[in-house]
């Protein structure tokens, strides 16, 4: 008990604590169910991240990003009870997931790293195989370089081998390399000496050539700046910078004295006029001549307009292009109508012309010119056979080459052929040189 007056104070103290004290409790509840849905709320939203994360293209990403979900995950406070399994059996769930990619990634980079192992061991086996064969020439170096810097960019295009082996494996193809490119470097300063011989002889042969240039004995000069030609073609290369300059020289000489002697002779053409005759009398039968079903015995015919063509002598000088073009277009309509095959009438046609160089002047200048051209053709197709054959070999380890390989077959085969024919004219030459 207390005092009678102080009763309704203290009561009305008491239940007025009593009430704010409730009101506490009831203001706590509600915060803390707000608080509880926001969580939720958060986690929903960090859920639908880590689902996003399974369209993700770049599985290394999307699990870095996965590990900092999972913290945030782990920051955040409770949710509702009744929410908390299903949320974090929803967010186990894209993990799992997740993982599941990431584990498979990594067994298919592992398959993958092995799968470059083997390929750039092929690739340094190649390697070492080409560093045990020898090589004498430009053409045999040039062909296996193309094939080294071939192997060379395809090892760019494979990845990475396993950790374990990668340092190691790329020793061994870079040990590979410097052993071709060493010995291919040797072959050349051997190659360089040997130039700067060969340059020195055909210097000696230029001096030999300009010493004859003015003579006028005509049939011994001759002789032996033939014999000098033929010593000029026994010499190997020069070096390139100087092969140019040095081969101007030596037929700068030689051609000197040939013009020279062809000038002189033109002007003891007594008959040159009554060759220009015979010459339009022979352009006007041409002219009539017409082509029929017989093959075969219009060939013959246009042969022997052709032999007796080249068996008139010189005409006039001021006459002479202009009556050969005629000729020359005329003989060359008529083997257009023949019906043969065109590789032939290239043949006879090539013939034809380069035995005039025998009946004109200057023959031996034509004839190397002539046949310097060939030869310069030849290279060319050499070079372009020995890379498509390279080619052929690189298609055979791609995919769906066939047709690839089919149409550089193709290529081949008809350089081969424009290459027999080249040979075939250069016989041609030496016989009508001899």
């Amino acid at each position: 008990m207390v005092p009678q007056n102080e009763v309704k104070n203290l009561w009305e103290t008491y239940h007025h604590h009593v009430e704010k004290f409730y009101d506490y409790v009831n203001i706590n509840r509600e915060l803390r169910d707000l608080d509880l849905k926001k969580n939720l709320e958060t986690k929903i939203e960090i859920c639908e991240k880590a689902e996003e994360l399974l369209l993700e293209t770049n599985i290394k990403k999307a699990f870095n990003e996965l590990q900092v979900l999972h913290d945030q995950f782990r920051e955040v406070g409770p949710v509702p009870k009744e929410s908390k399994d299903d949320i974090w059996n929803r967010f186990k769930e894209a993990t799992t997931k997740i993982n599941k990619r990431h584990q498979e990634y990594f067994l298919s980079l592992k398959e993958e790293q092995k799968n470059n192992l083997q390929a750039k061991t092929l690739i340094c086996e190649k390697l070492e195989e080409i560093n045990t064969n020898s090589y004498v020439n430009h053409k045999d170096w040039k062909a296996v370089t193309d094939e080294v810097l071939g192997l060379q960019q395809m090892w760019k295009t494979i990845g990475f081998a396993p950790k374990k082996y990668n340092n190691t494996i790329y020793e061994r193809f870079r040990v590979a390399c410097d052993e071709f490119f060493n010995r291919k470097k040797e072959f050349y300063g051997a190659v360089k000496e040997e130039q700067n011989n060969n340059l020195q002889l055909k210097t000696e042969l230029c001096i030999q050539a300009e010493a004859l240039k003015d003579s006028t004995d005509w049939k011994n000069t001759t002789r032996e700046l033939i014999n000098l030609q033929k010593e000029w073609k026994k010499i190997g290369p020069v070096p390139r910078k100087k092969s140019d300059v040095t081969w101007k020289r030596f037929r700068s000489a030689c051609d000197e004295f040939f013009n020279n002697k062809e000038e002189h002779f033109k002007t003891l053409g007594s008959k040159q006029e009554e060759n220009l005759k015979q010459k339009e009398i022979l352009l006007t039968e041409l002219e009539s001549f017409k082509t029929g079903d017989d093959a075969k015995s219009d060939l013959n015919a246009l042969k022997s307009f052709q032999k007796r063509w080249a068996e008139i002598g010189h005409v006039p000088i001021e006459k002479k292009n202009t009556i050969q073009d005629k000729y020359r277009e005329l003989i060359n309509s008529k083997f257009d109508n023949l019906n043969i095959s065109k590789e032939e009438k290239n043949i006879v046609q090539f013939k034809a012309r380069v035995e005039t160089f025998s009946k004109g002047g200057g023959s031996r200048t034509k004839i190397n010119e002539e046949r310097e051209k060939i030869v310069q053709k030849m290279r060319k197709l050499e070079n372009d056979i020995t890379v498509w054959e390279n080619n052929i070999g690189f298609f055979n380890n791609s995919k769906n080459a066939e047709s690839l390989i089919k149409d550089v077959e193709k290529k081949i085969d008809k350089a081969k052929t424009e290459l027999m024919q080249l040979k075939d004219q250069i016989k041609m030459l030496d016989k009508i040189e001899n």
